[in-house]
């Protein structure tokens, strides 16, 4: 098995260690690939999490604790990966019209135009990923993936 050769372990405690040593050594493979498939553009995967979210409410925008909700990765520090985006333009700060005192962030042009970019590649990535996993697998492991995250 795949995982046992990686970590090197010839048997688990128990099938949920192996399962959950599963999780996190994927996880963290399609985290690093995430980041090379980022960074040539100059972003990394937390900024592009950030980017697909308000993309999500163009041409609206969000507060930054509706962000940080709705990150796959919460970041430890959110306004300056904000900062970072609206340095190169991928991103502007504005008011809320019904709450003046409300900061929002809103997805630019370019930032569109970034994520519009990078689509051809993260379409390739995902049908490399999927390959060799049905429609019927796929759904199973987000509904286990739901089960084990719903007990914390």
């Amino acid at each position: 098995m795949a995982i046992r050769e990686r970590l090197q372990q010839r048997a688990f405690t128990s099938p949920q260690q192996e399962a959950m040593l599963s999780v996190m050594v994927c996880s963290d493979v399609l985290l690093r690939l995430m980041e090379e498939l980022t960074e040539p553009h100059g972003i990394t995967s937390a900024q592009y999490n950030v980017l697909r979210i308000l993309r999500g409410v163009h041409p609206e925008g969000h507060p930054r604790r509706e962000i940080i909700r709705r990150m796959i990765q919460v970041a430890p520090d959110v306004t300056r990966l904000i900062d970072r985006l609206e340095k190169q333009d991928l991103v502007q700060r504005g008011r809320s019209s019904d709450d003046k005192r409300l900061s929002l962030t809103f997805i630019t042009d370019k930032g569109l135009a970034l994520l519009s970019d990078m689509q051809p590649t993260l379409d390739l990535m995902n049908k490399r990923l999927w390959a060799n996993i049905s429609e019927d697998e796929a759904l199973a492991l987000a509904k286990l993936c739901d089960k084990l995250v719903g007990s914390v």
